[in-house]
């Protein structure tokens, strides 16, 4: 499973892009209001960061304001994947990006029909979200595995991309199911390194250690 970072903060991407944790960045209106910056600019900053696909999100509603922003968006580089909400003008603005050679990201998916529309409309990536399907008592890995069944009978080639994670359990589940790819924020994916019981193990070697009394440097 690919790993995206959601976020817009420069300096969080390049520290877990030179650990090789970032295969893709996705952002939206949100994380650019948070960053303070501008999106045309922080956006050309990612893409200059990671070679992988950098989404920017539209925030027009028609489709030919989509459209018309989207080509804008992705003049900014040759990895951007241009964000379309799951709305009927959305998918006519995907399938016109896409004829057009641009990566297109089909975000805020909540059903196994939304995600079937994006695939005929030839969407690259379709963006279930996990975690505000959870918020409202509905289970969000479920979804991601009906897509994943659907996709598969009918050879579709989207990606399911597993957006609103917020657990690092989150994190496993979506590549259990087979998820292409899972974005989460930097704090969860650093998170995925914690366990109790390594942090046990390594507070027991150091206090063995110390009583040797010897020092590798």
């Amino acid at each position: 499973m690919k790993f995206f970072v959601d976020t817009a903060d420069v300096e969080a991407i390049a520290e877990l892009n030179e650990l090789g944790m970032v295969d893709g960045v996705t952002t939206n209106p949100s994380l650019i209001l948070k960053s303070g910056r501008d999106i045309l600019e922080v956006t050309r900053e990612i893409c200059g960061i990671v070679s992988g696909p950098v989404s920017a999100e539209v925030v027009a509603l028609k489709a030919d304001d989509m459209i018309a922003e989207g080509r804008k968006l992705a003049k900014i580089a040759d990895n951007i994947a241009v964000k379309v909400p799951l709305t009927w003008d959305g998918l006519k603005a995907c399938k016109v990006l896409t004829g057009e050679g641009n990566m297109v990201n089909v975000t805020l998916c909540f059903s196994v029909n939304q995600a079937l529309l994006a695939a005929k409309a030839g969407a690259t990536f379709v963006s279930p979200f996990i975690g505000r399907l959870d918020d409202i008592n509905a289970d969000g890995m479920e979804l991601i595995a009906d897509i994943r069944r659907i996709y598969d009978n009918y050879g579709f080639e989207t990606r399911i991309l597993a957006a609103s994670i917020r657990s690092v359990n989150h994190m496993s589940q979506a590549a259990l199911i087979g998820a292409d790819v899972a974005t989460a924020p930097p704090k969860v994916i650093k998170a995925m390194a914690n366990h109790p019981l390594t942090d046990k193990g390594l507070d027991g070697f150091l206090k063995d250690w110390a009583k040797t009394g010897q020092k590798i440097l």
